[in-house]
């Protein structure tokens, strides 16, 4: 199977980001280009529904995504580390470019000065301006004319074609091996989720005979097939992913709304499991605690004991609302917290979790991370996977593969 990678930035970098992508099997690259960063959005909203990712040449227009509630598929963005930068270093010495005095953008400050210091070059007349959210090319100019340093170094092509013409100006573009790092992490995060999204659900519905063809239309918009199950009740045989995509990410049913208006009270249970017998047994469970949860109720119920009450409603609103939103919702947490783990998942995609990663990236107590991690599991966002020895005398730490 072909996917389908939406490679998104400035011109140049998305022709080297998609020539260094493009050769690898099983990969299909858009070039998606623009003049000014924030044309992000209108690049993106242009862009068909064949993308399956998308891949970002920064994290400039990777934020300005993520603030448009536009990262609706697995996304990542290149990283710019310190072997970017001493290529740049590289080149400024060999043009004879004094790099005692310079103005940096968008880098960690303590990796500039890492790669600097092991370089053996003076750090003390460097001024850094690390990526922040909100960030604007405005901003960036102010700095580097504020700076007033000998040399600029720029992430952003807006940045560079106005600061090049009033000092040296070196614009870093990220190396082979980012690029390739950064597809991987993305491809992880695709598969498993095309994964999930194969799992087959089974949902159990009570509902008046009267109800059987009007239930086999809505299941059509599940991607589901309806047969008899007994005397009571009819099967719904569907996949996860456009039953996750059809219900707002487990949050609300429009068929719940529509059916209890012409046939009286209805009740769903979906289950979602790792095996036939599994499933059916949590689509059981499901439609239990839907009948404890009203005359017209729907669960789904997961693994791990996680049962997810859907709410009736339209579901073109559901549609049209942030996913992430919905996600924060239901975990209890902000939508600003959930962005965060995205990154922090995108970059460990095969390490997963714990409480001390988590808490060294949001900058928050251990303890504070543990609620966290302890909110998404319940949510279904989150399972434990296993146990890491920490370096200390304490116990180990839970090992937590995060769904974002």
């Amino acid at each position: 199977m072909v996917t389908t990678i939406g490679v998104v930035g400035p011109s140049d970098l998305v022709t080297s980001t998609c020539k260094i992508i493009g050769s690898q099997r099983g990969i299909e690259v858009l070039p998606l280009k623009y003049r000014r960063e924030t044309d992000t959005p209108k690049i993106m909203a242009e862009a068909p529904p064949s993308v399956d990712a998308w891949l970002f040449t920064g994290v400039v227009p990777y934020q300005i995504a993520a603030a448009h509630d536009l990262l609706d598929r697995p996304a990542s963005h290149v990283e710019y580390t310190g072997a970017t930068l001493l290529r740049a270093l590289v080149e400024l010495l060999g043009d004879g470019q004094d790099i005692k005095s310079m103005s940096i953008d968008v880098l960690d400050e303590a990796q500039v000065h890492e790669t600097l210091a092991e370089a053996g070059l003076p750090t003390r007349g460097v001024k850094v301006l690390p990526y922040r959210p909100g960030l604007s090319s405005d901003d960036v100019l102010e700095f580097h004319r504020a700076a007033k340093a000998t040399v600029a170094i720029t992430c952003l092509r807006s940045a560079y074609d106005k600061l090049k013409s009033e000092r040296p100006t070196i614009r870093l573009a990220p190396s082979i091996h980012s690029v390739r790092s950064s597809l991987n992490g993305l491809l992880l995060v695709h598969d498993a989720l095309r994964s999930d999204d194969a799992q087959i659900a089974l949902g159990l519905v009570e509902i008046a005979a009267a109800g059987e063809s009007a239930l086999r239309r809505e299941a059509g918009s599940l991607g589901g097939s309806v047969i008899p199950y007994d005397d009571k009740r009819f099967l719904v045989i569907a996949t996860r992913g456009p039953l996750e995509q059809a219900t707002a990410a487990f949050t609300e049913l429009g068929m719940l709304t529509r059916l209890k208006e012409q046939f009286g009270p209805v009740r769903i249970g979906f289950g979602i499991g790792g095996s036939g017998i599994e499933t059916e047994a949590l689509a059981r469970r499901a439609l239990g605690r839907a009948k404890t949860a009203g005359r017209t109720a729907a669960v789904v119920s997961l693994r791990n004991d996680i049962d997810l009450i859907l709410v009736g409603g339209a579901t073109p609103r559901a549609q049209q609302r942030s996913k992430l939103q919905l996600l924060a919702q239901r975990a209890g947490l902000s939508k600003a917290t959930l962005e965060r783990l995205q990154e922090l998942v995108h970059s460990e995609p095969e390490d997963g979790l714990t409480t001390r990663t988590v808490a060294d990236h949001l900058g928050i107590q251990p303890r504070t991370a543990r609620r966290v991690l302890n909110r998404l599991e319940r949510a279904g966002l989150a399972d434990a996977t296993g146990t890491q020895i920490g370096t200390g005398s304490g116990r180990p730490l839970v090992v937590y593969r995060v769904h974002l």
